[in-house]
């Protein structure tokens, strides 16, 4: 089978797919997504492809970005396996659209608000208690997040964002012991899970520092993450679930592009193996 891998070079996590890949038999070749191409009638330069992997989503144009997703939406419809899906990848892309497709499953997520000018955050910030996360609305690995708990911090950080003509996502802080979980769904099966533990910081990603321990998820807990990867249309999703302070969980992300470089060995699980033997069957 051969497998194309959108990503934007040959880093781990590609190198890793195309090993998994290799090892069972099947061909797996990074594409530049920045250079896919497309012609009508119903024809793109990965039609010679039997699936595709999306490894990551480029920052471009709102034109280019259409496109893409364009892009995938007819590999699809032509019988291709995308993994994710092209509409899933639009969810979770969209922290808001994610947000409220969760809330429609029933899925907890922290109280938040989304605004586009700098009074109506201002009004939120109070609104959520003083203490808020504001967050980019398209983004990952923690980048690009800021805690707020001062008024004229706040008040700069909104009028800067609504100059840049950004959208405010203004979410509640939410208090919690140095640590939250991050479950690795295939297929609607919990494949592996681990804690992740701050490092001096209110933030636990790997990306930002944070320490792993491998561990087995309770019932409650599973049946949680597998409820927000539905909930989304993930067939493969990293779930983020931070403690509540009343008892329960939050899910604070659903991941439609999910990395495993600290997943893997923390665990002990061979993730791309797992990934491509899940997009095999679903072909075959």
């Amino acid at each position: 089978m051969k497998i194309a891998i959108l990503s934007s070079g040959s880093g781990w996590h590609v190198r890793d797919l195309q090993r998994a890949a290799a090892h069972l038999g099947h061909s797996a070749e990074p594409i530049d997504f920045r250079r896919v191409t497309a012609s009508v009638p119903n024809a793109t330069s990965l039609s010679n492809y039997d699936a595709v992997i999306v490894r990551t989503m480029p920052p471009g144009s709102l034109e280019q970005v259409v496109f893409r997703m364009d892009v995938l939406h007819q590999l699809e419809a032509a019988g291709r396996r995308v993994l994710n899906p092209p509409r899933a990848l639009e969810v979770c892309v969209d922290k808001y659209l994610a947000s409220a497709r969760l809330a429609a499953a029933g899925v907890p997520t922290p109280p938040t608000a989304i605004c586009q000018d700098a009074e109506s955050a201002v009004a939120a910030f109070h609104r959520l208690g003083g203490n808020v996360v504001v967050k980019p609305l398209f983004g990952s690995e923690g980048k690009g997040m800021i805690r707020v708990s001062d008024i004229e911090i706040a008040w700069r950080t909104f009028r800067t964002l609504e100059r840049l003509q950004s959208v405010l996502y203004v979410q509640q802080f939410i208090s919690h012991p140095g640590w939250d979980l991050r479950a690795f769904v295939i297929a609607g099966r919990v494949l592996t899970a681990m804690r992740r533990h701050a490092k001096n910081d209110w933030r636990t990603n790997v990306a930002q520092g944070g320490r792993t321990e491998a561990i087995a998820l309770t019932a409650e807990e599973e049946g949680l993450a597998l409820a927000a990867a539905q909930g989304v249309g993930t067939p493969v999703a990293g779930i983020d679930l931070l403690p509540r302070p009343g008892g329960g969980y939050y899910v604070l992300e659903v991941n439609a592009v999910p990395g495993w470089r600290a997943l893997a060995p923390t665990t002990g699980i061979d993730v791309a193996r797992e990934l491509i033997q899940h997009l095999t069957r679903v072909i075959i």
